[in-house]
């Protein structure tokens, strides 16, 4: 029997290319060469499948040119790269990896965290400079994470393991928003407190960002927004780019208006605003935020379990546009 052809788009490890390898006939990118759209498509003729890092675009105009696809399947629990519409037009199913980084990535918010309400990156670059000659009482001083207040912006899985670590590990009075609200039982379990939007931005000390991305939540925290922050405050996004104005916010951190803010994500990535490179009070990372080797593992293996699932066994792990599944279920 003749096994499915799927791409991998991007390099991944030695023992996930094995892995598939038993079951499909595999075209792997361990070059980790960045394919234009053009030859993404031309990459993807006579596929059934890709493995996807949540880089590549899958949009009407890719999906039109290759006719015999039928799973795109991200190793990030995002999927804001996946035109979801046109894929269920189709018939092109996608899937991603949640619950799999959850803990990872809330381990990096409060890395995040700290490394900017501490000024951690301010002052190693000034002791890397040779500028350290001596101790004075306000150098690099910043703020309390202990007892401080965060707010959280987004309360899904990721959202609740941050809270738990905040009010647990920190003594943090945790007040969250989000589109829906938790239960009473849940909102106790992590002793968070659901308040309006505008009072969340307000009251925090540190605004921790961990909604997902689309067209809605699009700049969610502009000018307005970081104007109704208090100036001793910090931002930390580890969302996705897009949700924060970078322009606004270099120019609220230029001008103090807010203390510093932690990036992880950013608008037109991996391009950063160079702005955002002008300002001393901001730490970046380069999309980190679940990268341990145990959780890439974990994501890469999710992403395994789902082409197996479904071009071998009809059943998918993680499916995001389940409508795609009705017909063969009918």
């Amino acid at each position: 029997m003749t096994q499915p052809a799927i791409l991998v788009t991007r390099a991944i490890f030695p023992h996930v290319l094995e892995q598939l390898k038993e079951h499909f006939t595999v075209e792997s990118n361990q070059e980790d060469v960045i394919w234009s759209p053009v030859e993404l498509a031309q990459r993807l003729q006579g596929k059934a499948g890709a493995f996807m890092t949540g880089t590549e675009r899958v949009n009407a105009e890719l999906l039109a040119q290759c006719p015999g696809l039928k799973l795109c399947a991200n190793m990030t629990v995002g999927y804001n790269n996946f035109d979801l519409p046109a894929m269920t037009a189709a018939g092109v199913l996608g899937t991603n990896a949640p619950d799999v980084l959850t803990e990872t990535t809330a381990d990096f918010g409060f890395a995040l965290l700290m490394a900017t309400a501490r000024r951690v990156t301010e002052s190693e670059h000034f002791l890397r400079a040779g500028k350290w000659t001596r101790w004075s009482y306000d150098m690099f001083a910043g703020a309390e994470v202990h007892g401080s207040t965060l707010g959280i912006l987004g309360m899904g899985r990721i959202g609740q393991a941050i809270a738990r670590r905040a009010a647990l590990g920190f003594g943090m009075p945790v007040i969250y928003h989000n589109r829906s609200r938790l239960d009473a039982g849940m909102e106790a379990s992590i002793n968070a407190r659901y308040v309006s939007k505008e009072e969340l931005l307000q009251t925090a000390d540190h605004l921790m960002l961990v909604l997902p991305y689309s067209a809605s939540s699009h700049h969610t925290i502009g000018a307005a927004e970081l104007a109704l922050m208090k100036p001793t405050a910090t931002l930390i996004n580890l969302a996705r780019g897009g949700i924060v104005d970078d322009a606004a916010l270099a120019e609220a951190l230029r001008e103090r208006r807010i203390a510093a803010a932690g990036l992880d994500v950013f608008e037109g990535e991996p391009t950063v605003n160079p702005a955002l490179l002008t300002v001393a009070n901001v730490v970046l990372t380069p999309h980190i935020a679940s990268a341990t080797v145990g959780t890439r593992k974990a994501m890469a293996a999710l992403a395994v379990d789902n082409l197996i699932g479904y071009l071998v066994h009809g059943k998918p792990v993680t499916p995001l546009n389940p409508e795609v599944l009705a017909p063969a279920e009918s």
